[in-house]
C-alpha cells in the first residue's frame, strides 16, 4: 500500500517536494498486526487529520484509533480510511484498491494550493479508459477449466439428479461447468460439513462431495471422520491425482497410495470402498486392499456412483488417474515412459456434433473450419492422451499406438534475422509499462521473466507480477511489466489503469476484457495481437460459439495509438510443430516494433539463463522480429483451425454436385443441380440476391450425402487422410473405433456402444464403398435401418419443400425461407447424437414453417439445440 500512495502522488503530479510544502507525511508500517503503538502516537501526535490507506479490509485504522484515542483532545487527529470525516464511504474494503481510487481519496484530504492540472489530466485519461472498459469489453470470457486430459474431466462428473459438493482443489472448477451440478465451496477439512448439517432436514437423499488427495492428507480426512459420526448419506470421491494439482504439482504430503487411503477410512468406519482408475490392470498385483474392496473401470463411473448412491451411510469412491500435467511433464523429465497411444480424427467423417468435447469436458478437442462447416480436430501439441474423446458417438476416430510423433521432428524451415535493423528502444526516462495476456498453462509468465531478466542483464531494473488467479488452468492472465533505470523508479508491480506504454496480446480475448482495456490510453497505448484465437471452455457445450478474431482486435484497437495483428500461431506451428511457442514469437515482434526497453543482447542472454530450449526459444524471438519487419521472407503459414475462402453460388454448386458424384453418380448429382436451379431461378426474377441459394446449395447437399457405411467407407480410404496421418506419425497400429448398428451391443440408454477394430477395417472399408450403388434399393442391408430411413426421408422433404419455397418466394417471407433452408445446419452426429439434433431440428423446423407463407418469424419460442 505504501508503494501505491507514491504511484498515485507520481499520477497526480505531486512531487515529494511539493508534498512536503503542503503538510504531508507519509508512515510505512512494517507489521500491521500487533500495530506499534509508539512510534505511530510520536508520528500521529500533532497531525490534523490521518488518511490510513490499506488494502481488503480495516486492519491498521481500528488499532490505530484505539492507539490514540488516550492522547489529549488537542493532539488527537482526524483519522480517516475505509470512511471518510462524514462516515461516507472513502476507501474499498474489497480487494485491493485501484491507484486511482487512492489518488482521488489523497486529493480529497490535502490541503489547497497546489496545482491541480495534472490530476485533473489524469483523471481524465482514467475515466476515457474506464469507460472503454465497460463500454467495449468482449462478453466472451476465458473461464479457468480443467487441462486436457485431466481426470477431474472425468472424475467430478455425477449422474443424472444428484449433486456434488466442492472444495479447495482443481476440482473446484467443476462450479463453472453447468453439466457438473456442483456447487458450495469449503475450507480444507470441511468437505461435506454443510451436508452433515442440512441433511436431516431435506428430501434430498444423497450428496456427493470432491475431494482432492492433497487435501484429503492435509485435513480432508477429519470431515470424512465427522460424516461417518454423522451418519448421513454421503458419498466421498477421493480424486488420487498423485500431486498438488493446483498449485505447482508438488508431491502430497503424506506420499499415501490408494490402498493405504481405503485401509484408514475402512479404519474410520466407512463400509462400502470402491476405487476406480482407467487402466484397472495396474491393480492386478497390488497388496495391501482391504478384503471387500473392488476396482472398477472408468469407463463404468456412472453405475458405480449410481450404486454408491443407492449405499446408506457414507461410502468412498477413490478414482485413481494421474494429473496430466504432471503425466506431460514426468514424460519430458524422463520419469515415466510417455504413453503409446495418441488420437486423430478424421474430419471428412466428422460430423461437428460436439459429443466428443461432452464425452472428454477436454479443450484440446478443438475447431476446424473446413468448406463443410465447423468440424474437430486433436490439438497434438496440447492433448495429454486421456483418450476419453474416443469415446464420443463417430466413426471419425482412430487411435495409433507405438507410432513415432515426426510432426515434432520434422526440419524446421530456416529462420534468418541477418540484416533486421535494431529498433530504437525506450529510453526510461521514466517507468515503461508492459502488459501481457494470455491463456494460462502456455507459458506467458515464463516470457515475461524472461524480458523481466533482460532488463536485469542491461543493468536496468524491472519488477514482473503475474495476475493469474485458477489462470494456469487455461483462464486469463495479464502480466504486469514495469522497467525502469532505477528500482526506486518503479512504484508498485502492477501496470496502473491508463498506464499500458505496449500490450503484447497473446490471447485477444484476455486482452479485450474489461480489466485489461482499463489498463490500455488510446493515446498512450501501443498493442500488437496473435490474431489466433484459442477456443474458451464455451466452445465445449456450444459448438456454434464463434471466436471472431476482427471483432475482438478491432475492440482492442480502439483503445491503442498504434496496433497491428498476426498469427503467431500459425507460424509457431509452421516453424516448430508447437503452439508454446506463440508467447515468443509475440515478444520478438513488440520487440522490433520498439515497444520492449532492453536489448537484443539481454534477450538471448536471459533465454540462455532460463535454460529450456534456448535455441529454439531465440529462433521463435527473431521469426517475431520477422514478423514484424521482413514478413515477405517468412514462410505462408495456415490457419491450424482452418481458413474457409466463400465460393461464389456457381462455383458453390459445381463444388457440390462433384462431391455427390463421388458419394453416388452423375444423375443424383443432377437432381441436385435441378432443386437448386428452381430456388435460384425463383430468388433472381424477385430480384432478391442470392443468400436463399446459396443456403440450399448448402444444405440440400447436406441431407443428399449423408454418411451412411458406404459413404464413411469411402471418406476413410479416399487417401486424403492417409496422407496427413503419414506427415504426422511414423509406424504403429492403427485402431478405428466403430459401432455397426447391425452387430453392435447396446448399453443401458440403448445406445450402441463403440468397439475396436484393427488396420484390417481398412480393407473392408475399400470393399464396402465399392458397394455405393446399391445405397437406397432393396439390396441395400444398411438401408434397412430406422437411422437410415430418418435420413432418406429428411432429404426427400427438404428437396420437395424447395418446391413451395420457390412458388410462394416474396421479399415478404425471403428472411423466413433462408432461416428455413437453413434448419439442417443444426442436423449432426450418428446414432442416438443425430437423432437427438434432428428431433430439436425438427421443432425448429415447424415452428418456421408455421409463419409460412406470411414471413413471421418466430418471437417468444427459442429452439435450444445440443448434442447429448
Amino acid at each position: 500500500a505504501a508503494r501505491d500512495v507514491f504511484e498515485s502522488l507520481a499520477a497526480i503530479g505531486l512531487t515529494p517536494e511539493d508534498a512536503s510544502k503542503l503538510g504531508l507525511a507519509i508512515y510505512k508500517v512494517a507489521m500491521p498486526w500487533p500495530l506499534e503503538p509508539e512510534g505511530i502516537r510520536a508520528f500521529c501526535a500533532g497531525l490534523e487529520r490521518v488518511l490510513v490507506i490499506e488494502h481488503k479490509r480495516p486492519l491498521i485504522e481500528d488499532q490505530l484509533r484505539s492507539a490514540l484515542y488516550t492522547l489529549p483532545e488537542k493532539k488527537r487527529p482526524l483519522i480517516e480510511g475505509k470512511r471518510d470525516k462524514s462516515g461516507k464511504p472513502l476507501l474499498s474494503q474489497i480487494g485491493s484498491i485501484p491507484v486511482p481510487e487512492m489518488a482521488s481519496a489523497l486529493v480529497g484530504v490535502l490541503p489547497k494550493g497546489w496545482d491541480t492540472t495534472k490530476a485533473d489530466a489524469y483523471f481524465a485519461r482514467v475515466g476515457r479508459s474506464g469507460d472503454a472498459a465497460r463500454n467495449n469489453a468482449t462478453e466472451t470470457v476465458r473461464t479457468p477449466h480443467y487441462c486436457s486430459g485431466c481426470p477431474h474431466n472425468t472424475s467430478t462428473v455425477v449422474p443424472e439428479g444428484s449433486r456434488a459438493l466442492a472444495g479447495i482443489g482443481c476440482h473446484y472448477m467443476a462450479n463453472f461447468m453447468p453439466d457438473r451440478n456442483t456447487d458450495m465451496t469449503s475450507q480444507m477439512g470441511g468437505e461435506g460439513i454443510a451436508w452433515i448439517g442440512q441433511h436431516f432436514a431435506t428430501e434430498e437423499e444423497h450428496m456427493f462431495v470432491n475431494l482432492g488427495d492433497g487435501t484429503y492428507s492435509h485435513s480432508g480426512s477429519l470431515a470424512i471422520r465427522a460424516a461417518v459420526t454423522s451418519n448421513a448419506n454421503i458419498t466421498y470421491k477421493i480424486l488420487y491425482n498423485d500431486a498438488v494439482a493446483m498449485t505447482g504439482g508438488q508431491t502430497v504430503e503424506s506420499g499415501q497410495t490408494p490402498q493405504q487411503i481405503a485401509q484408514q477410512v475402512e479404519g474410520e468406519g466407512v463400509k462400502k470402498i470402491v476405487i476406480v482408475t482407467e487402466d484397472i490392470t495396474r491393480y492386478a498385483n497390488v497388496k495391501g486392499l482391504p478384503r471387500r474392496v473392488k476396482i472398477y473401470d472408468r469407463d463404468e463411473m456412472d453405475a458405480v456412483q449410481k450404486m454408491l448412491r443407492d449405499t446408506p451411510g457414507v461410502s468412498v469412491l477413490i478414482y485413481d488417474q494421474i494429473c496430466a500435467t504432471e503425466k506431460r511433464r514426468r514424460a519430458k523429465r524422463g520419469l515415466r515412459a510417455p504413453d503409446r497411444t495418441r488420437v486423430l480424427i478424421n474430419t471428412e467423417v466428422c460430423e461437428g456434433c460436439g459429443d466428443c468435447s461432452i464425452k472428454s469436458n477436454c479443450l484440446s478437442v478443438e475447431p476446424v473450419e473446413t468448406e463443410l462447416g465447423r468440424k474437430r480436430r486433436i490439438n497434438q501439441s496440447t492433448c495429454n492422451t486421456d483418450l476419453s474423446c474416443v469415446k464420443g458417438f463417430c466413426p471419425s476416430f482412430i487411435t495409433i499406438t507405438d507410432g513415432e510423433f515426426t510432426a515434432k521432428d520434422q526440419p524446421r524451415p530456416e529462420i534468418d534475422a541477418t540484416g533486421i535493423p535494431l529498433p530504437e528502444t525506450p529510453t526510461l526516462e521514466r517507468a515503461w509499462n508492459v502488459l501481457f495476456t494470455g491463456v494460462g498453462g502456455t507459458g506467458v509468465t515464463t516470457v515475461a521473466a524472461i524480458l523481466a531478466m533482460a532488463a536485469h542483464v542491461d543493468g536496468n531494473a524491472a519488477s514482473s507480477l503475474d495476475m493469474t488467479g485458477l489462470a494456469q488452468k487455461g483462464g486469463p492472465v495479464l502480466s504486469h511489466l514495469r522497467f525502469a533505470r532505477e528500482p526506486n523508479m518503479i512504484s508498485t508491480g502492477r501496470v496502473p489503469p491508463a498506464s499500458t506504454d505496449c500490450m503484447i496480446a497473446c490471447d485477444l480475448v484476455v486482452a479485450a476484457g474489461g480489466d485489461a482495456l482499463n489498463l490500455m490510453d488510446a493515446e498512450r497505448t501501443m498493442a500488437w495481437a496473435n490474431s489466433d484465437v484459442t477456443p474458451t471452455s464455451e466452445f465445449i457445450r456450444d459448438r456454434h460459439k464463434k471466436f471472431e478474431a476482427d471483432l475482438l482486435a478491432a475492440r482492442v484497437k480502439r483503445q491503442a495509438v498504434d496496433f497491428d495483428t498476426f498469427d503467431a500461431e500459425a507460424l509457431s506451428i509452421l516453424y516448430f510443430n508447437d503452439a508454446i511457442y506463440t508467447n515468443m514469437i509475440m515478444a520478438g515482434f513488440a520487440w522490433q516494433k520498439g515497444g520492449v526497453p532492453v536489448s537484443l543482447r539481454g534477450v538471448y542472454r536471459a533465454i540462455k539463463l532460463n535454460g529450456v530450449k534456448a535455441e529454439d526459444n531465440m529462433a521463435a524471438f527473431d521469426l517475431g522480429r520477422l514478423a514484424a519487419h521482413r514478413p515477405d521472407r517468412l514462410e505462408n503459414a495456415k490457419d491450424p483451425r482452418g481458413h474457409v475462402t466463400e465460393k461464389t453460388l456457381d462455383e458453390l454448386i459445381e463444388d457440390r454436385a462433384a462431391r455427390l458424384i463421388d458419394y453416388q453418380n452423375e444423375t443424383y448429382a443432377q437432381t441436385y443441380r435441378e432443386a437448386v436451379a428452381k430456388v435460384r431461378a425463383a430468388e433472381e426474377s424477385a430480384d432478391l440476391g442470392d443468400r436463399l441459394s446459396i443456403a440450399v446449395a448448402k444444405y440440400a447437399f447436406k441431407l443428399m450425402a449423408y454418411k451412411d457405411e458406404y459413404e464413411v467407407a469411402r471418406l476413410w480410404t479416399d487417401g486424403k487422410f492417409d496422407a496427413y496421418l503419414a506427415k504426422t506419425f511414423k509406424g504403429g497400429k492403427v485402431n478405428f473405433h466403430l459401432a455397426p448398428p447391425l452387430f453392435s451391443k447396446k448399453d443401458a440408454n440403448g445406445h450402441l456402444v463403440k468397439k475396436n477394430f484393427g488396420p484390417w477395417m481398412k480393407t473392408g472399408f475399400k470393399i464396402m464403398k465399392r458397394f455405393k450403388g446399391l445405397r437406397g434399393t432393396r439390396f441395400d442391408i444398411f438401408g434397412k435401418t430406422e437411422e437410415r430411413k430418418m435420413e432418406r426421408g429428411l432429404r426427400d422433404d427438404y428437396l420437395a419443400k424447395l418446391d413451395v419455397l420457390a412458388a410462394e418466394l416474396s421479399a415478404k417471407n425471403h428472411e423466413l425461407a433462408i432461416k428455413i433452408a437453413e434448419v439442417p445446419d443444426d442436423i449432426r452426429g450418428y446414432g442416438h447424437v443425430k437423432e437427438a439434433s434432428v428431433e430439436a431440428a425438427n421443432l425448429n423446423r415447424d415452428l418456421l414453417w408455421e409463419g409460412w407463407p406470411a414471413g413471421d418469424l418466430p418471437k417468444a419460442k427459442t429452439v435450444l439445440i445440443a448434442a447429448e
